[in-house]
């Protein structure tokens, strides 16, 4: 594969295409590498002729002796994509420059990071490699990365060593994803450790934002950890039903449902 590849920006292109799962856009690429969309393409045709990628819509994924499995967190990246770009568009709307931050392994909270890639002078702490990835060496940031066994689904580090270092943090704002919220049981998830890790990231912030799709209003799950009392702010895509509603207000959630 070494001899196919022309110069050192089509082994950054490739560099970044595994790093983002196997796949990712264009203008992606472009912010990455800070160069154009047009440079992107040039080096990506030489690519594509030499079986090392292929184009797709808007975008580009590697093929042939690159290729590899799209992962299972890829996947949740590419289901609801625009939804969860609106979503993160919001959350990076509500962080000003400076301010400090955990965000989770969440494959929304992912499109978090990626919509905060202009701010500057973030505090950033978080135990996903895709999130440090995407916010590390950019506008003066500081990145701080929990560390421990990395989980092979997600590149998430969990445990002991991990819950320690988030710790001994306090930073402004915990930004959460959920996998189920309803009136009865609040908000919950499937993984225990990643309702451990955060609920331990709430405990160190002053506002906690819980970002979910209208799809992960009303299901169940079977680790119901967070407190609705510890809850500050809810962003979603659709007015949830009276009886979430009613559990919103009872604890003094705010409620933002983007348009």
């Amino acid at each position: 594969m070494p001899d196919a590849i022309t110069n050192q920006r089509e082994q950054e292109i490739l560099h970044e295409i595994r790093l983002a799962g196997g796949s990712c856009r264009i203008g992606f690429l472009a912010r990455k590498l800070a160069v154009s969309d047009e440079t992107i393409r040039r080096n990506i045709k030489t690519l594509e002729a030499n079986g090392l990628v292929k184009k797709v819509h808007g975008g580009v994924s590697l093929s042939g002796s690159a290729a590899v499995p799209e992962s299972p967190f890829q996947r949740r990246m590419d289901r609801n994509t625009e939804t969860k770009k609106a979503l993160a568009a919001r959350v990076a709307d509500m962080i000003d420059n400076g301010d400090s931050l955990f965000l989770d392994v969440g494959s929304t909270t992912a499109y978090v990071a990626q919509a905060l890639q202009n701010h500057q002078d973030l505090c950033i702490v978080t135990n996903s490699i895709a999130v440090a990835h995407m916010l590390v060496a950019r506008n003066n940031n500081r990145i701080f990365l929990a560390g421990g066994e990395l989980r092979a689904v997600d590149g998430a580090a969990f445990g002991q060593e991990a819950l320690n270092f988030v710790r001994r943090f306090n930073v402004q704002y915990a930004v959460i994803s959920v996998d189920a919220i309803n009136a009865h049981s609040g908000f919950m998830f499937h993984d225990i450790q990643e309702a451990d890790i955060s609920c331990a990231a709430i405990k160190q912030s002053q506002v906690s934002i819980v970002i979910a799709d209208s799809t992960k209003i009303g299901p169940q799950a079977p680790i119901a950890m967070l407190s609705p009392e510890d809850i500050n702010v809810l962003v979603t895509n659709e007015q949830p039903d009276k009886h979430v509603v009613s559990m919103l207000e009872k604890n003094e959630i705010a409620l933002d449902v983007i348009s």
